[in-house]
């Protein structure tokens, strides 16, 4: 199909005002935050040993959450993508579940799953084995609020690429594995990096099911997040420059998953 540039439609004209309503909404909290930093100590107010453990803590967990997600991630989406049904509309809804629960909640329910007396933790407690108020709990709490972003992020490129090229693949002899890995994956890559992405923000962002099943222990389970809710008490500028160290890899994120979807010099084939 031969290329053609990209036209802007006509828009209303009275749409301007509420957009730039929003915009301002949304946009002023944040530029008031930067504009309340003190610039001068930023460097060390951001390099405290409290801060840097937090920080580190906080990537090192991302980083393995984030490949949990794609572990579990992207086969169940893959399920939900090639499937349909009530079966598969059941199963959509539980992986919908922690986008729309508050995340203190979603840390309740890891508690009673795998808490000291909860369902699957007591088990683990005889054996050796304390899950809640660790490290893995972190990455637990992180891999429960995160994954929903990337299955349902590669679901849809799934969904919008189709299944033409893999009933070729198939009619020509390939193995379902060999389709999975050559056709289907490839297929999806931009859904895919666009969903890994969002995951590992979410992660390095996640405070409410972190404090509730991982509590806050200082180069274990505080992570920047918690770190910024115990300093907005004690140093209110350590905390308002932390912030904005999350906002910045929040609008970074942001970039990079945008220049996944945005054809280059605005066309489109």
């Amino acid at each position: 199909m031969t290329g053609r540039s990209v036209t802007s439609l006509a828009l209303p004209r009275w749409l301007l005002v509420p957009a730039a309503l929003g915009t301002l909404f949304v946009g002023l909290p944040v530029v008031a935050m930067a504009l309340s930093v003190d610039w001068g100590s930023f460097g060390s107010l951001v390099t405290s040993d409290a801060s840097t453990d937090a920080l580190l803590l906080s990537l090192r967990t991302a980083a393995v959450s984030t490949m949990l997600c794609l572990l579990l991630g992207i086969p169940l989406a893959v399920v939900l993508a090639r499937t349909s049904g009530t079966a598969a509309t059941l199963l959509r809804s539980v992986v919908l579940v922690p986008l729309v629960i508050p995340p203190v909640v979603g840390g309740i329910a890891l508690l009673q799953a795998f808490g000291r007396r909860g369902l699957l933790g007591s088990t683990l407690e005889v054996a050796g084995l304390q899950v809640a108020f660790s490290t893995t709990a972190v990455v637990i709490a992180q891999t429960f609020v995160a994954m929903p972003f990337l299955v349902l992020s590669l679901e849809g490129a799934l969904r919008t690429a189709g299944t033409r090229f893999e009933e070729v693949a198939a009619t020509l002899g390939a193995a379902p594995t060999t389709v999975f890995r050559r056709v289907t994956l490839p297929l999806a890559l931009p859904g895919l990096v666009s969903g890994t992405i969002l995951a590992f923000a979410r992660c390095l962002g996640e405070f409410g099911a972190t404090i509730t099943f991982a509590g806050s222990l200082q180069g274990t389970t505080r992570t920047l997040p918690l770190e910024i809710y115990l300093q907005r008490e004690s140093d209110p500028r350590a905390a308002v420059a932390l912030s904005l160290v999350l906002v910045a890899v929040a609008v970074l994120v942001i970039g990079l998953t945008r220049a996944r979807r945005e054809p280059v010099g605005g066309v489109v084939s």
